[in-house]
């Protein structure tokens, strides 16, 4: 502690200044509670600088972690894991569109919305379990979607006596416009899936703003922008990029899936 007189090192208990021979009576309570504060900052510093590592830290190991998994992942749980995610939808898909078209003659715009709906929460259930790669899973989706509308041709094809490819520009635009609204609906349950996973992982390690980001915001708002605001404005930024995404994706399987039966 310091003489607020001649800055001079005193003891805690002193009343008068040994140097100065000031009285501190009045000073003390104040003196001390400065002291105390400025050892607050101290270890908030230190706590936040290791909580920022421990972050550091988790990601590096769920890094790992993930890599792991991949490796370990055998043969037949990547067989189980396509069968549960694509062949079941297009099993589904097939006998929706036999029961609509061929047994009850309904409208198709009840096989385009299964279509649409059917896909995504078996997309969204395998992307939030574990964080995946989206590529490689959407072209699978792709050629899901295609297996799928051709398989639905050659069901109509056997009934009606038709060819199951099409034959028109007409038809291949039509048949295009299917597939997509089949693999938009699978790839916006893979971002909502994407974002249910990492909302789970947030929620696990209780995240405390950046060093970095605090000095931020001491320099350009003055401190009146704390940390912990910015942290989660960026966060919600981020969820709202991906949720946007994701919504967009929506729009396009809607827009592809149902275009051709109610413009027609």
């Amino acid at each position: 502690m310091k003489c607020p007189y001649c800055l001079s090192d005193i003891d805690e208990q002193a009343h008068v200044c040994k140097v100065c021979t000031k009285d501190l009576y009045l000073f003390k309570p104040m003196m001390q509670k400065i002291s105390d504060l400025e050892q607050k900052l101290s270890d908030l510093k230190n706590q936040e600088v290791l909580e920022q590592r421990i972050i550091e830290l988790e990601d590096y190991v769920q890094e790992l972690q993930h890599e792991k998994e991949v490796e370990e992942e055998g043969f037949l749980t990547r067989i189980g894991l396509i069968v549960q995610t694509l062949l079941v939808p297009l099993v589904i898909l097939l006998i929706a569109h036999a029961l609509i078209t061929v047994v009850y003659d309904f409208n198709l715009i009840y096989l385009r919305v299964i279509s649409i709906l059917v896909p995504l929460p078996f997309a969204y259930i395998l992307f939030q379990k574990k964080k995946r790669q989206l590529l490689p899973w959407f072209i699978g989706t792709m050629l899901l979607a295609g297996s799928s509308v051709i398989g639905m041709s050659a069901i109509t094809a056997y009934v009606d006596h038709t060819p199951v490819m099409p034959q028109s520009s007409i038809e291949w635009k039509e048949f295009l416009e299917y597939s997509a609204s089949i693999s938009f609906s699978f790839l916006t349950g893979m971002l909502f899936g994407s974002i249910a996973f990492m909302k789970r992982m947030r929620k696990k390690r209780a995240q405390t703003a950046n060093v970095w980001v605090q000095a931020i915001v001491g320099g350009l708002a003055d401190g009146r922008l704390s940390p912990d605001t910015l942290q989660k404005v960026m966060q919600k930024v981020n969820e709202f990029g991906g949720t946007a995404v994701a919504l967009g994706t929506t729009a396009i399987s809607i827009y592809t899936g149902l275009k051709g039966v109610l413009g027609s």
